[in-house]
């Protein structure tokens, strides 16, 4: 991924330099287990480590041998044997390259879920902050667009933070799935190599073992992985777009925050545009897309191809560092959002009560006036309104003779409450924070 879109913590996870160390460990850790089983001597295993483990391996060296052997793995273990000498000879034995590649890659997952978790406790303790900031503020609910009956702006909040919960849950479930070691050699019969190093291995580089590997990690783990990522920046982008709908000039309920010497636009002085949410935006759809090769890479031939590998070597960092600099960015987004309570209340009055209509409809339908003629009632007198005849649905309802034979005006203004939308916000905050 771009240095624009990036973190360094995520980028380290990915950088050549930790790729060689974690095959580094995952031979050395295989070479202690054969030794262990008097498959190799111990002091070869000794000099592995005591050698290769304190070294800086040469990115650009291993570069120049696999420009010779076309073999990434055979480049980095002819470069060790430089380092380590004689005894590396006895590294990789009776292993294939998937062993190394595939549990390096799932090694790699593991750790990029682990800050992608991260991330999303920082937004979830965002969210959940200004939920309980704003869990009463009045605002308009929308349906299509158009006003519809009120809610909260902490049960929006609310929302959000139940959606990226669900997302952590699955982003676990997926890491516990993708969190596994194939050092099962050729075929993955273990033919070559006793399965009980497999097993060193995977608690070595805190995995578990896979059940069957063929000669490759089965990859619908990795098509559940990047499709849990996938939803994630789908949930990322439902709340972005919010931000943005919010602080469209008409609206202008809430609007991100703009420094003091932030500059919105080249041309207009007055500009605050809504640019972080529309980034996370563009990069959501980053994301989302490489769910699909990941899905395509599970249908590989017999026992293994590598047409999986090309395609990994690019979702795998860009899906990853891009989803974490989405969900910094929206944590940011959420800590700093500017909130316009009084915004919210002059739209709710915009329509001159039309969105109180449902109460009066039912209120008609309790006192015996059938339901078809109650919705014809309340339609004419809301239509009134809509269409700008008058900005005042409570007086046209108390002028119509038809709705104040069913209706006092006491009656009519009690159904005007507004605080009668809210009378269970409670207990769904309970539902999504907890009884705390």
């Amino acid at each position: 991924m771009i240095p624009r879109y990036s973190r360094p913590d995520m980028v380290t996870i990915w950088s050549p330099e930790t790729k060689f160390r974690i095959w580094f460990e995952i031979e050395a850790h295989a070479a202690d287990a054969m030794a262990e089983l008097g498959v190799i001597p111990k002091e070869a295993a000794k000099t592995i480590w005591e050698k290769g483990g304190k070294a800086q391996f040469d990115v650009a060296r291993i570069d120049a041998i696999e420009a010779e052997v076309k073999h990434d793995v055979i480049a980095f273990l002819t470069h060790v044997s430089e380092i380590v000498g004689p005894d590396a000879r006895y590294m990789h034995s009776g292993m294939t390259s998937s062993d190394v590649l595939d549990t390096c890659f799932n090694v790699q997952l593991v750790r990029a879920a682990d800050i992608l978790l991260a991330d999303l406790d920082k937004l979830l303790e965002a969210l959940k902050r200004r939920a309980f900031e704003h869990k009463m503020t009045p605002t308009v609910g929308r349906s299509h667009g158009i006003h519809a009956e009120p809610t909260t702006f902490g049960l929006k909040l609310a929302q959000a933070y139940a959606e990226f919960s669900r997302g952590r849950e699955r982003l676990v479930a997926a890491r516990k799935e993708v969190a596994t070691c194939a050092i099962s050699g050729a075929v993955g019969t273990f033919a070559q190599v006793d399965p009980r190093v497999e097993a060193h291995v995977a608690k070595a580089m805190g995995l578990t073992p896979e059940p069957v590997s063929t000669q490759i990690i089965p990859r619908d783990r990795h098509a559940m992985y990047f499709a849990t990522l996938g939803v994630i920046a789908s949930s990322i982008e439902r709340l972005a777009i919010e931000v943005r709908h919010l602080q469209r000039t008409e609206v202008l309920e809430a609007e991100e925050f703009f420094s003091e010497k932030q500059k919105g636009s080249s041309a207009m002085p007055h500009k605050r545009n809504p640019v972080l949410s529309e980034n996370i935006t563009g990069l959501a759809r980053l994301v989302r897309g490489y769910a699909l090769p990941a899905m395509e890479n599970v249908a590989l031939w017999h026992e293994r191809d590598i047409s999986h590998s090309s395609v990994e070597r690019v979702i795998g960092p860009d899906a990853t560092v891009t989803l974490d600099f989405a969900l910094a960015r929206l944590a940011g987004i959420v800590d700093k959002w500017l909130i316009y309570p009084a915004n919210m209340q002059k739209n709710l009055d915009r329509l001159g009560g039309l969105i109180h209509s449902q109460r009066i409809l039912i209120a008609l339908t309790q006192k015996g006036v059938a339901r078809e003629d109650a919705y014809r009632l309340v339609q004419r007198n809301a239509m009134k309104v809509w269409g700008g005849e008058s900005n005042d649905f409570l007086g046209l309802l108390k002028a119509d003779p038809d709705i104040r034979k069913a209706l006092s005006e006491k009656e009519l203004e009690a159904n005007f409450d507004l605080a009668h939308h809210f009378k269970h916000v409670d207990t769904i905050f309970k539902r999504v924070f907890g009884e705390a």
